[in-house]
């Protein structure tokens, strides 16, 4: 076999085959008898049809067979042998094979590409001093303090600001703004489809209702409707709604106040964990302080891996760089479905999502290469006991046992890929502990 590799840039490469025609003829021999023993001919008992009427028949699919089986073979052996580790599936093309004939194909790959050391020193990073302030503390208890609201029938009097409305809204777009090159401008008349929602409740003066929308409503009755119209201002934060007229009829059912607890150490031991308000706000400063903490160490760390990917003078393989895009909408399309929102209604433009994420995905890529060759270079290993400790955790967090998160790991072929990011994990702790550190 004739080999050859052919280097297209710094780390894409092309491989050229020519398989002499004996090896190509016993590939042939090979696969037509397996044909033969299935083989259904008129004329032949199952299986005892000729080899040649065999291979005449069935040339095409032989020949194709011949091809799925002994190209990657071929291409393994080659890479195998020219010590060269493809980052992705090599592109197999321009495949040729014909009887008597050597077998010629090319293939497409690419490979990582060379990294200089880092400088772990000239690495500058700031850490400073994390505290949590007491207006933060306080914020946390007032939302503590508006979980545990109740609420309670409004009696003899009608709608004020800061009561809820419970009943039906009807909603419907009586003008919309027209859509021209110079951008929205009033007047267009657009009837839209009317929206109906039953048994909501409409807080009076929520920072959501649309202008002129909370005055309309104060003063009224259970028992009572209402239709009123609001125009949007044209400078609204909804660009679809900017100078638009909408018209809503409002039911009300009943009304209701928030009754908020007092603060004090009763509230506290409400919570069940505490014996005093002081106690309470010890825990809420004190977990306030962990998450802060946790936000500067990956604040740290971004900038780490920002410095390592500007550091780094290298073109990374466009392979690599397509995984992470699919990586980063993959997640995209996760907190879609989390936050409810169905990826296939939102209105958004792949193409231009994927476009949007090409210069991220490639920093990103690029200080992932740079952590792998620091670990190479410092020979930072994972054990098994450090990979099943990481399934342990994905486990606990999603509720499944370490054996389903193994399975489909392994289903998937990314048990390496939790290998991988504990490597990284250590080399990012190896350059921070050699990095300069300002603040501390």
């Amino acid at each position: 076999m004739k080999t050859d590799v052919i280097d297209i840039s710094v780390t894409e490469r092309q491989l050229v085959v020519e398989v002499p025609p004996d090896v190509v003829e016993t590939e042939i021999g090979r696969v037509t008898q397996a044909y033969a023993r299935k083989a259904r001919i008129p004329g032949f008992r199952p299986g005892k049809a000729p080899a040649r009427v065999v291979r005449q028949r069935f040339k095409d699919e032989i020949l194709h067979d011949v091809v799925h089986d002994l190209v990657p073979r071929l291409v393994d052996d080659a890479l195998r042998e020219r010590t060269l580790e493809p980052v992705d599936t090599p592109s197999v093309r321009d495949v040729s094979i014909s009887e008597g004939q050597p077998l010629t194909f090319k293939a497409d790959f690419e490979i990582l590409p060379p990294i200089e050391p880092v400088d772990y020193a000239a690495i500058s990073l700031r850490r400073d001093p994390v505290a949590v302030a007491d207006e933060a503390v306080d914020r946390t208890l007032e939302r503590l303090r508006e979980r545990a609201a109740r609420f309670e029938p409004i009696d003899g009097r009608p709608a004020a600001h800061g009561d809820f409305i419970s009943g039906d809204l009807v909603r419907r777009v009586r003008t919309a703004p027209a859509v021209h090159d110079a951008g929205p401008t009033p007047g267009s008349r657009v009837q839209s489809p009317e929206e109906t929602h039953e048994g909501i409740t409409i807080e009076i003066g929520a920072s959501v209702n649309p202008p002129g929308f909370d005055a309309a409503l104060i003063g009224l009755e259970p028992g009572a409707t209402k239709s009123f119209a609001v125009t949007f201002p044209a400078d609204y934060p909804v660009e679809d709604l900017r100078n638009a007229e909408v018209e809503y009829t409002v039911a009300v059912k009943g009304l209701k106040r928030k009754v908020l607890p007092s603060l004090d150490d009763e509230f506290a031991r409400d919570l069940g964990e505490f014996d005093s308000l002081a106690a309470l706000r010890d825990r809420v400063k004190g977990d306030l302080l962990k998450d802060a903490e946790r936000s500067q160490e990956r604040e740290v760390r971004n900038d780490l891996l920002r410095q390592l990917a500007s550091r780094a003078s290298i073109d990374p393989p466009k392979a690599l760089v397509a995984r992470e895009v699919d990586r980063r909408l993959e997640e995209f399309v996760g907190q879609l479905i989390a936050q409810r929102v169905d990826p296939t209604r939102a209105g958004i433009d792949w193409a231009e999502f994927r476009e949007s994420q090409q210069d991220a995905a490639r920093e990103t890529v690029k200080a992932m290469l740079v952590l792998d060759d620091v670990a190479r270079r410092e020979a930072l290993t994972v054990s098994d006991e450090e990979v099943e400790a990481e399934l342990q955790r994905l486990a606990d967090r999603t509720g499944k046992s370490v054996a389903a998160i193994r399975a489909r790991l392994e289903k998937d072929g990314d048990v390496g890929r939790v290998q991988a990011g504990l490597r990284r994990e250590k080399a990012v702790a190896f350059v921070l502990s050699r990095a300069t550190i300002a603040g501390v």
